[in-house]
């Protein structure tokens, strides 16, 4: 997944949030979020070890590629290249679960403009 078509999913997933609600998911989103630059330095210094796949929340992939030693190098080289995408995706599945709870949740002052109506 490329960084523009990332962005523009991000920005879509925000804009369904009622507006109530946005600078909450956008808080949760940030502290949770992983950073594919983050992930690629580890990659590259612990990649062998399978830290990136760990914090990815891959962790059949992390222990695989513990055990084998990144795979002798060659599985480490190839995450060079895979583990940008697989953080964004993750960031995005997280991004949708957020925008599902927080469009859930009642805005602020909603239960107290039906309250004085009554």
């Amino acid at each position: 997944m490329n960084q523009r078509a990332y962005t523009l999913e991000l920005l879509q997933l925000a804009s369904a949030v009622p507006s109530g609600n946005r600078q909450a998911f956008m808080t949760a989103f940030q502290a949770s979020e992983k950073n594919p630059v983050v992930l690629f330095g580890f990659n590259i210094f612990l990649g062998a070890l399978g830290v990136d796949r760990f914090l990815v929340g891959d962790i059949l992939a992390g222990v695989l590629k513990l055990l084998t030693l990144g795979g002798l190098g060659l599985w480490q080289l190839i995450d060079c290249f895979l583990i940008g995408s697989r953080a964004r995706k993750k960031n995005l599945e997280l991004a949708r679960q957020l925008a599902n709870s927080f469009s859930r949740t009642a805005q602020p002052g909603a239960d107290e403009s039906t309250a004085t109506s009554n």
